[in-house]
């Protein structure tokens, strides 16, 4: 007998107009880069950073995000529609029909923080580690929100569950309870993002550059891996016994991994985590100019 509380129906469209229709996933999307945006003018007000870099930092990730996490969904998770036929290959530039990965997304968020250190940071005195600690604090709290997108949109839930928690997903047609595996990584992140503002606010000055990325990489994709196993599979790579390895797992450990090697690396290195911006240079004296008296004549 099952107890579930919640028998989940909410229409994932605020409203339609025609056509059109404004879903609670994109409100909730487009609302993590907001907060961030707001987040990192605090960063950068408290270090010293140019606030004309906010601008630029945020249409750079908006970009690699959606690009990032359409390609990995196209390519670890579906590859032989998408690149099967011209049909499926086009729909890899429609992400509004649906399917966008999260390991495509951190991917696409290293490299394009890569390229946007090496293009703003000597000058303003940041590197890529040092923009990395504090990217991932804002894409703790925004990956809360795109999970309880997904919670609205009724979709990446998990097996049947006799938990009094359980959601029975009515729009997908469910009839027993399932773990809300949505609600179970939203409470990850937000209180992963709780924490890294709490030691960047109270521990700055003690922390070394790198901590913060690798802090996050461990919590994150640690606690993925974990609830992974109560998904369903959308792409299965191997069994061990009954046990499902999907490849959620196979992608999250190369970030568990590297999360490690940082939390090892940078008390070792000992770089300070806050920023050393450029001293502002003196204005030139302009060099006094003497002019010979003019002849009487």
């Amino acid at each position: 007998m099952y107890s579930a509380i919640v028998h989940w129906n909410i229409d994932p469209a605020i409203f339609h107009i025609g056509s059109f229709e404004l879903r609670w996933y994109s409100i909730l999307f487009v609302s993590g880069f907001i907060l961030g945006w707001y987040i990192f003018r605090w960063f950068f007000r408290r270090e010293g950073i140019s606030e004309k870099l906010l601008d630029p930092l945020l249409y750079t990730l908006l970009i690699a995000t959606i690009v990032g996490a359409r390609l990995g969904h196209c390519i670890f998770y579906d590859p032989a529609y998408y690149f099967g036929s011209w049909k499926g290959f086009a729909e890899v530039f429609m992400p509004w029909k649906g399917g966008l990965a999260s390991h495509g997304g951190a991917i696409a968020l290293l490299l394009a923080m890569w390229w946007f250190a090496e293009k703003y940071g000597k000058k303003n005195g940041f590197d890529f580690l040092w923009i990395m600690d504090r990217l991932v604090i804002t894409v703790a709290f925004a990956g809360c929100f795109i999970r309880l997108g997904n919670l609205m949109n009724s979709e990446i839930y998990g097996f049947e569950t006799s938990l009094p928690w359980g959601f029975v997903f009515e729009r997908r047609h469910e009839i027993v309870p399932k773990h809300p595996t949505q609600i179970y990584e939203a409470l990850t992140y937000l209180l992963l993002g709780v924490f890294l503002i709490w030691l960047y606010r109270k521990r700055l000055d003690r922390m070394h550059r790198g901590s913060f990325f690798g802090i996050f990489l461990v919590w994150c994709f640690g606690v993925r891996f974990l609830i992974e196993f109560l998904k369903e599979p959308s792409v299965t790579v191997f069994m061990i016994g009954d046990t499902v390895i999907n490849m959620g797992h196979i992608l999250s450990i190369p970030f568990i991994i590297a999360g490690i090697a940082l939390l090892i690396w940078a008390p070792r290195k000992g770089l300070p985590a806050r920023a050393t911006p450029p001293a502002p240079q003196a204005p030139k004296k302009k060099e006094e100019t003497h002019f010979a008296k003019p002849l009487n004549r």
